[in-house]
């Protein structure tokens, strides 16, 4: 298969879109017989569940040479879910197909299962099982859990260092997680890495995207972590190259990088090897394809309501984003910009979420119930100025560089009166904790909701050593600390959640212990943090 991705592959999506309902499928009964190595290198995963379905993942990933017809055949592949780790009561069962053309990945969409239950799952192809998997669906819409345990994380740089975190993850009892971006980085190997790239170089074609998911998707921590619990997946710009902005490119790098590869390739490439590489459901990729090819985009932003205790929003605020302005140092897209000199900083037009998401935001927020209302977004939400003192110094790749859409998010919050507003986010290597404000340069502003923007899996913080003095200089935060790596675990319960941020020793370490850095608590109906 060429590494440009053709949007002209109808039949394929088709096929794709198949293969990941069906319950039996014409010419599916041969088998691929015994297997000299496992072809379930990469684990089994779970994602994007429901009150009645779940999406269940593999991909065929055996030795060389191992996957038939030279690995352009499709491979029948069996599935079962049961109540039980012994799979003697089934509760789900069927056969697909690992597409070539999709890398041999399986997007098994499990449908007919209970609300609010637990299954474990598991794969076969010819003589092979996989591991098996945990997973479970959504409790019904109109029911009132007395409890929501969900994990959000962001940023594994593989050569920064070991995930002990997701190892310590497994840990934690949660129902959830939810993953905010930067699954991988599309960079060579660093400088001084902790562990290396078996090949070194940029990622910029469909086969180097692949390559790089699965060495991902091969550490046993991160496998282990996947397989215990469903995952809500969003992504930010490592997937695809660092900073780029909706169908404009970000970092050039010109050193190293094959200069002819065209972005809207590249993106393409990028979004149909996540697609590959993730839980996610086949309609989302299939509806890409048919309005133009994965150029045109894979929706991510989607709604999963935890009955009447809370309603989870996850958030894309890369793939719509218009570009970042008034960058001093070009060509980078992004830095640290002072507003008072940049004419489009307060532009009403320019958009992070895209105006389709936001209008769908403002929907799914006209409809928030009593309950906790979710936000889970790639990135810092509160304003944070850089500069300590006098003059401003804001990041523009963030919100603080899209002041005007925040503005209207804050305002469609106030608007819909939203109880219990919660932002979760990542991107930034450090751990913020703040309130959400309805006007960011009015210290005595009213307080609107809560937000928990999480430090790292792994990736390296850019200067722990400011974060103090810009802790100070932006008093709506009441918390922050860039030096140590890991996650955090919210609990959310019908009178309060709880807010417990985990973390690593030391990150480059494969056996590295976990500690609690800080918790907080906020009242329902008090958008208030205290320090538990």
């Amino acid at each position: 298969m060429s590494d440009a991705f053709d949007p002209h592959r109808r039949q394929l999506l088709k096929a794709a879109a198949a293969a990941a309902g069906m319950l039996g499928l014409p010419g599916c009964a041969g088998s691929q017989g015994r297997w000299r190595s496992d072809p379930f290198t990469l684990g089994v995963a779970s994602g994007s569940p429901a009150a009645d379905s779940v999406v269940l993942w593999t991909r065929l990933f055996p030795g060389s040479g191992e996957l038939p017809e030279g690995g352009q055949a499709a491979v029948p592949v069996r599935w079962e879910m049961a109540h039980d780790q012994g799979f003697a009561r089934i509760a789900q069962r069927g056969e697909t197909l690992a597409l070539p053309q999709l890398a041999h990945s399986v997007h098994v969409e499990a449908a007919g299962l209970e609300p609010d239950r637990w299954y474990f799952y598991r794969f076969h192809a010819g003589d092979a099982t996989s591991p098996i998997g945990r997973t479970r669906t959504l409790p019904a819409a109109d029911s009132q859990p007395s409890r929501l345990r969900l994990s959000y994380a962001s940023c594994q740089r593989w050569e920064h260092g070991h995930y002990a975190a997701w190892r310590h993850m497994r840990e934690e009892q949660l129902d959830l997680v939810m993953f905010l971006g930067d699954y991988i980085y599309e960079y060579p190997n660093a400088t001084a890495a902790v562990r290396s790239f078996p090949t070194l170089g940029w990622v910029q074609t469909l086969s180097e995207y692949r390559e790089r998911h699965a060495l991902h998707r091969g550490d046993a921590d991160l496998q282990a972590m996947h397989a215990q619990c469903p995952w809500l997946l969003t992504w930010d710009d490592h997937e695809v190259q660092n900073d780029y902005a909706g169908t404009v490119q970000g970092d050039p790098y010109p050193w190293g990088m094959n200069a002819s590869v065209d972005f809207a390739a590249r993106r393409a490439a990028a979004y149909q090897a996540y697609y590959e590489h993730m839980p996610v459901r086949a309609a989302e990729f299939g509806r890409a394809i048919a309005q133009g090819g994965a150029a045109a985009g894979l929706r991510l932003h989607s709604r999963y309501r935890w009955g009447r205790l809370a309603d989870v929003l996850l958030l894309d605020t890369r793939q719509y984003r218009d570009p970042q302005v008034c960058t001093p140092r070009a060509p980078r897209p992004a830095g640290l910009v002072a507003p008072s000199t940049c004419a489009a900083w307060t532009d009403p037009r320019r958009s992070l979420l895209g105006t389709a998401q936001e209008q769908w935001l403002d929907g799914m927020l006209a409809e928030a119930g009593s309950g906790w209302t979710v936000m889970g977004q790639q990135t810092l939400f509160g304003r944070r100025d850089n500069q300590p003192g006098p003059g401003e110094l804001l990041w523009n790749d963030g919100w603080d560089g899209y002041g005007p859409a925040r503005t209207r998010l804050t305002g469609s919050l106030r608007r819909h009166a939203v109880r219990n507003p919660v932002m979760l986010g990542g991107d930034v290597h450090e751990n913020w904790v703040g309130h959400i404000k309805a006007d960011y340069t009015q210290p005595d502003s009213q307080a609107l909701g809560v937000e928990f923007c999480g430090t790292s899996i792994t990736s390296q913080s850019g200067a722990p050593e400011l974060v103090p003095a810009r802790l100070a200089e932006n008093p709506h935060f009441v918390f922050a600390d860039g030096r140590q790596r890991g996650y955090g675990v919210t609990e959310f319960t019908p009178g309060r959640l709880t807010t417990t941020l985990r973390v690593l020793d030391d990150a480059r370490r494969a056996d590295a212990s976990v500690a609690t850095q800080a918790r907080f608590t906020v009242e329902d109906g008090r958008p208030r943090l205290e320090r538990a």
